[in-house]
């Protein structure tokens, strides 16, 4: 599956049909690859997939990602079969173990430990069919263990809220002939303090979250710098702000890091569609 040199990551519960059908028609015609949506609190992955499969032409639309708890294993590879046959094979299987909050508190389900319960679950996808896949695997990885479960078990990974430092790490562990694809939020916004402040509300629910704490704790940031919204030099490493050739150059880091792919979040205000439509414009040569 060709994902193409860059795709766009975007919060998708905050649109409505017509929302979502302008943003497909936003990111095809600027000949971005590929559509990956999230798992929250609104939209079930696979119909939201189905839609947007439905409603685009060539995109690859991938899942970044599908909760594991969500759906059990066999019912992920028939998604990951159905989705394919009808649409050309444009669907990408994105998992990933999710955040305590949203298995235990919204779900009401146990919150098993992370590396165990994701391997027992891609032991029920290899169970739910032929021994190929019908389309790409690829797992939400942060830390070591995962990205190497990542490695030995499926096609590749999804890193969100990384840094180059972690690509680099990644793909080191990740090896050859794997996907990395890799989001990174980007506001195109010469005004620093303005670019900053819609970094820290669109990470201030991200940062009461163990997984990714741990992991930007790994990547060097101290606990100071992760509190009150998060220092300066951490929303720089989450967003890229600036102008858009500053920003070009923070997305061809993560290629030079080695990703195989980078898929772009737009930071805006709320629905500011224009916005979010300009910057897409602005780094599609990237």
């Amino acid at each position: 599956m060709d994902f193409g040199r860059l795709g766009v990551w975007c919060s998708t519960d905050r649109l409505d049909a017509a929302g979502l059908r302008g943003l497909l028609r936003s990111v095809e015609d600027k000949r971005y690859g590929t559509l990956w949506y999230p798992e929250s609190r609104g939209y079930e992955s696979v119909a939201l997939a189905g839609f947007l499969l439905a409603n685009s032409s060539r995109l690859i639309i991938g899942s970044s990602i599908a909760n594991i708890y969500a759906r059990d294993a066999f019912t992920a590879r028939r998604a990951l079969a159905t989705l394919n046959a009808l649409y050309g094979g444009r669907f990408a299987l994105g998992l990933g173990v999710s955040h305590i909050p949203m298995v235990e508190g919204l779900r009401g389900h146990r919150y098993d430990k992370p590396i165990p319960a994701m391997r027992a679950y891609l032991d029920g996808i290899a169970k739910g069919g032929d021994a190929a896949l019908e389309g790409p695997v690829l797992l939400a990885a942060l830390g070591p263990k995962m990205l190497a479960l990542a490695a030995a078990r499926s096609d590749g990974a999804v890193p969100y809220n990384v840094t180059p430092e972690h690509t680099k790490q990644a793909a080191e562990i990740l090896g050859p002939g794997k996907v990395l694809a890799v989001e990174q939020k980007v506001c195109v916004e010469t005004d620093k303090a303005r670019a900053r402040a819609l970094g820290r509300r669109e990470l201030a629910r991200y940062m009461t979250l163990p997984n990714y704490v741990n992991n930007w704790l790994r990547l060097g940031f101290a606990e100071a710098e992760l509190a009150d919204g998060g220092s300066d030099r951490f929303i720089d490493a989450m967003v890229i702000s600036g102008d858009a050739e500053t920003v070009k150059a923070g997305l061809r880091a993560h290629f030079a890091a080695g990703a195989t792919h980078v898929c772009i979040q737009p930071v805006t205000e709320d629905g500011d569609t224009r916005h979010r439509d300009a910057m897409l414009a602005a780094l599609a040569d990237t």
